[in-house]
């Protein structure tokens, strides 16, 4: 996917950003990921939509960001904050999955006023935070120097590796060639390594964070929808259910076959969940709406 960068407070981020006048769905990827999570999805979604998705300080970006940037899960969500509004986006449907979802109840929480919907996609919720095996493994390196950390992540260049259930083993069906290409940037770049090791540490400083949010998630009166893997070993299915429970204005949909990285294992089926739920207008809607009162 074609970037484009933006230099905001916390430093330079890059994004997707497919344009055009249909509304707007932010797409926000987990923890050792990128906006590639989102492709699939993207490209079903079409061109009646204007899909941003930013490339998240979260172990695959590839500009280091350097120590005075706040790297706990408040400061990237400042940053994606910061994002909407030097792009002047309104009205956005947020949509969040794996550690993207944390991210996204945060700005639910805040009520963020440039949040018109919000979609949770088998994400960290209430006391799974990290989540699963694989999420507790990968906090637990944090408390490793940098370099050390590097040379572990060095060691999944192995398949067999990546494929453990305590690495990318139980969060993927079909997307192994898109995890390994989410690894280089920390493989490669050294500068990328203490950004990723200051993200672990914040997680493991706060983890009760997403309990403590609870009352400003159900005080969220925006729509939202909860899509959840049903097959999940990472976030449990009663998460996805117990959320829908708590947010007012909410619908739970469960999709098949699919491990917690859903937009990787059912790209078709996710869009059309969103495509549901964010309706293009019609012309004619759009034309009542555009004309004077």
């Amino acid at each position: 996917m074609e970037m484009k960068k933006v230099d905001l407070g916390a430093g330079t981020i890059d994004y997707v950003d497919t344009g055009g006048d249909g509304p707007v769905v932010l797409l926000l990827h987990g923890l050792l990921m990128d906006p590639t999570l989102w492709s699939g999805v993207i490209d079903e979604l079409g061109a009646g939509y204007r899909c941003v998705a930013p490339l998240l300080p979260l172990g695959a970006h590839v500009r280091p960001l350097g120590p005075g940037a706040d790297l706990t899960m408040r400061g990237i969500t400042a940053i994606v904050a910061d994002l909407m509004e030097r792009l002047d986006l309104h009205d956005v449907t947020v949509v969040g999955n794996d550690t993207g979802g944390v991210v996204v109840q945060l700005l639910m929480a805040d009520r963020n006023p440039r949040i018109g919907k919000a979609v949770l996609v088998s994400c960290d919720a209430f006391d799974n935070f990290p989540p699963g095996l694989s999420g507790k493994t990968v906090v637990f390196t944090g408390k490793l120097p940098p370099s050390v950390f590097g040379a572990m992540m060095w060691q999944l260049r192995l398949k067999v590796l990546r494929r453990m259930p305590f690495t990318f083993g139980w969060l993927t069906k079909r997307g192994d060639a898109v995890t390994a290409r989410w690894l280089h940037p920390l493989q490669t770049r050294p500068g990328i390594r203490p950004d990723t090791v200051r993200v672990l540490r914040g997680i493991a400083a706060n983890r009760t964070l997403l309990v403590d949010i609870e009352d400003g998630l159900r005080a969220f009166d925006r729509p939202t929808l909860v899509v959840w893997a049903e097959e999940d070993r990472v976030m449990p299915p009663e998460h996805g259910r117990r959320l829908a429970a708590l947010l007012p204005e909410s619908r739970l949909v469960e999709i098949a076959d699919s491990y917690t990285l859903v937009p990787l294992d059912q790209p078709a089926e996710l869009a059309a969940s969103i495509r549901d739920f964010v309706v293009i207008p019609s012309p004619e809607a759009a034309d009542r709406d555009a004309s004077p009162r």
